[in-house]
Formats: structure tokens, sequence, C-alpha cells
């Protein structure tokens, strides 16, 4: 006889287990575990599932003609880089950020944009009411946009309405969190209720063809709230990014079927909305403190995108026992390591002094090539040695002290050139990859040793200047 099989799910993780206990062992919280059925809840007898033939199906090669996924632009340029070129047909996106970054104000403005270009956009809100979302518009100057607007969170209504006449081309549901299914005895916000939603949507837009944004929320450490399940399922996933007290937003593309990763788009909140920013290096680097002590400009790359941004660092003796390390916009671990080899290779005495390293405008850096201009704005700042202005910096640091190449050397110096740099430092391994036709004047190094070397020379001829 056919019996139901149930399994016990936190509602907070999604981890799941085979009886009730009080604490959910993988996020530790309490009183999350909740009793669900397991799939249809009806278990197949062993009998039945041996007799079971499966059916065949044709295999093809990896040669062939594939034709490129159709786009469709969203009338900004920077949501389309960060997609990999507009939006594809059927496609699912994963939008997360912390409250009150933006999220609804980049989705009216893109919904908008494309009810202008005359197909359906549709944006649901399970937050706010139908006259709030109006508001918005008025105050961005879209009231006059055609984009169908709903407050709803039955996912059985949302998709009844949507399939009846033209299919649209956009659907925005703001958020995943708010939706709840009949098919799901559970309450709105829980693992199980967002994975059956976000199922039930996306199976509407592949059907349909409608390219569908879910607005998701996020925990206090940054990540999407519900299962990790979500996220495997959508096609895309997209983090917004920035300070509150910043007016500088990056869109982030942390997964994309159709798109590269790592990409970037940013954006400037104003008074009348999220500006497209075309050229963030002049940006990040519009506010630089020239001739200051502790401050280098590295260029990095975000996706595909050469960035040129200002570290800024600061090192003050303490008499704290154990002295303190802050850090924003990098990783902790790396500045930590960056330290360690100044001071077991270069002599660089650091254990008696505060560290402070910021990076300007709100960027959020995560690639190792950082790692030289962190180390030049921190021996700057210790040797009261201003760096040249007209200088950029990158490179990876090893644990031996030695600089070690990175990728995409030429794009590096091409957009340094761009902005007015004369000069790099830059690993001297890289010396057959120096992009000839910047017309930089290039400071090869190979060990980190080399570069404290210069800037302490420089400190010193500061000292004697100023002496005289």
């Amino acid at each position: 006889m056919a019996k139901h099989t149930v399994s016990f799910v936190c509602q907070n993780c999604g981890a799941s287990y085979n009886k009730w206990q009080g604490k959910c062992d993988a996020c530790g919280e309490w009183n999350s575990i909740a009793e669900e059925d397991s799939g249809s809840g009806i278990a197949v007898p062993a009998s039945i599932r041996a007799k079971r033939k499966g059916r065949l199906f044709a295999l093809e090669s990896l040669t062939g003609e594939t034709q490129q996924a159709p786009r469709l632009s969203s009338g900004m340029s920077e949501l389309d880089r960060v997609t990999g070129g507009g939006f594809v047909r059927g496609s699912v996106l994963l939008v997360g950020g912390d409250p009150g970054i933006g999220k609804s104000t980049l989705l009216t403005q893109a919904t908008s944009m494309l009810a202008r270009s005359g197909h359906r956009a549709v944006y649901i809100s399970g937050e706010e009411a139908v006259a709030q979302v109006r508001l918005r518009a008025e105050r961005l100057g879209l009231a006059d946009a055609a984009v169908q607007l709903a407050a709803e969170t039955s996912v059985e209504d949302i998709i009844a309405t949507l399939s009846e006449g033209t299919p649209p081309r956009l659907v925005v549901i703001d958020s995943i969190q708010t939706m709840w299914t009949d098919t799901v005895d559970s309450a709105p916000g829980t693992v199980t209720q967002v994975r059956a939603s976000a199922q039930a949507l996306i199976r509407f837009a592949k059907k349909s063809g409608a390219a569908l944004i879910l607005v998701g929320h996020v925990t206090k450490d940054g990540q999407i709230a519900g299962p990790r399940v979500v996220e495997h399922m959508v096609d895309a996933v997209l983090s917004f990014e920035g300070e509150g007290s910043q007016q500088f937003r990056i869109l982030r593309a942390v997964k994309n079927r159709f798109g590269p990763t790592d990409e970037i788009g940013v954006f400037e909140m104003t008074g009348l909305g999220l500006r497209e920013v075309s050229n963030p290096s002049e940006l990040f680097l519009s506010e630089r403190d020239l001739g200051s002590p502790g401050t280098a400009v590295f260029a990095g790359i975000e996706g595909t995108r050469p960035v040129l941004v200002e570290l800024q660092a600061l090192v003050a003796p303490t008499s704290l026992g154990t002295p303190r390390r802050a850090v924003v916009g990098w990783d902790p671990s790396r500045l930590s390591m960056v330290l360690a080899v100044l001071e077991a290779h270069c002599g660089v005495k650091l254990s008696g002094h505060d560290v402070y390293l910021n990076v300007a405008g709100g960027l959020k850096i995560q690639e190792p090539a950082a790692d030289l201009a962190a180390a030049a704005a921190l021996v700057s700042s210790l040797a009261n040695a201003p760096l040249p202005v007209d200088a950029v910096y990158f490179g990876e640091i090893s644990l031996s002290g030695a600089v070690r190449p990175v990728a995409q050397t030429s794009a590096r110096l091409k957009e340094a050139a761009k902005l007015g740099f004369a000069r790099a430092v830059l690993p001297e391994t890289a010396r057959g990859d120096t992009g000839g036709d910047a017309g930089l004047s290039v400071n090869n190094i190979g060990s980190l040793t080399t570069l404290v070397a210069e800037i302490a020379a420089q400190g010193q001829g500061r000292k004697r200047a100023v002496g005289g």
C-alpha cells in the first residue's frame, strides 16, 4: 500500500533531516525545522520501479551549427552589459541586494524603457501597492510608460493573468519571498514556498518565452535568502551592491549562462533614479587627493572591463597590545598576507602600527592583482612618501615576496593611458605583454623588496628636501 514519505526541512537554510530537532545544525537557528512531504508524497514500491524501462533519446556531437540566442535590449547599456547583451527569451534572472539599494528603481526603469519600445512589460509587486509603484515612476519621470502593474502574491493567479492575451516580453516579480502557491502548505517566505513558487514561475517563463526577473531578499551576511537551489534553477544571478553613504551602485553578474560572469555595470544614484556611468574609472578617480601619502591607483579588471580605482592606506603607531587591522572593499585575508610578506621579506615593521585600507568609491575588489597597489599604499603611508600621481600599480604578490604576472596587462595599460597616466608599475615577467601602443613608461619589478626600496628612497629624498 502506498504511503506518504516525509522529511524535516529547515525553513531558514533548506537543510533536510530525517527527524525533527529543535536546532538546525547547518545554520544554527532554533525552531526553524518543519515537516514537509517529499516530492509527491507517494512512495513507489521497489517491484514497480524495477519493471520500468527508460525511453531512448538521440545523442548529438559537439560539432554542429548553433544559433546565438536572440536578445532583447533593456534600453540600459550597463544592464545589457551585465546580462551579456540583453535579455534572452525564456531566461530567468535572480537579482539580490541590500534593502534600499535601488533594486526596484533599476527594474522600474528597465520595464519602462521596454514598454516605451512597444513591448509588453509587466511589473508585479508583492511588497508594495500599485499606488506606491506609480509614485516611484512619477518621481523617475516614467509615468507615461505603458507598464502593466499589479500587487499580487498568488503564483496561480499571476500565471493565469500573464497567460491571457499577448505573451509578455519581460516580467518582474518583486519579490520571490512574498510569493505563495496552493501546492504547498507552508507560510510565504519559507524555504518550501520560495522553491515551489520559483519552480512554477520558471516553468511559465520557459513555456511562454518571457524573460523573468525575480527579486530576492538578502540575509545579514549578503547572501540571497531562501534555498540555494533557486540560484541553481535560474539562468543568471545578479548582485546589486553599494554603500548607503555612496552614490555609486555596482550591478555584478555572479552567475550567467548567457554571458560572462563577474561582469559589472556601474550606476550613480540621483534624485531622478539611476544614471548609467559609461566610464567608471573616471568616476572613481574624480575626487583623488593628489600628492598625499598612502594612496595608490590600481588598474583592475572587472569582468571584461578595465577599471581604475584608488586604494587608500593609513598606517599609524598604536599603544594597543594587538594592533587594529581594518579593511573596506578588499579581502581582509589578503591584507593580512601582504602585511606578513612586507614584514618577513622586506623588513617593514608593522607589528606596532594600526593599519587601515579602503577602496575609494565603494567598489569591492576581488582579484589578487590588487596586492601590489595595496603594498605600495601601505609602504607609502608608513614612510610618509607620496607615490607619483601619474602612476598605476598592479601585480600579485606571492608568499616569497615575488611579484607574479596577472592577466590582461594590455587592457589595463590602455585604460590607464586613456585617463592620462604616464607610468605603470607591474610584474617583471609581464615584460612581453605590456601593450607598447599604450604609450606608458613601464617599471617592471620582480620582487616586493624592489618596490619598498624605491618608495623608501623617495621618502628619504622628501625629508631632505623639507629639511633644506
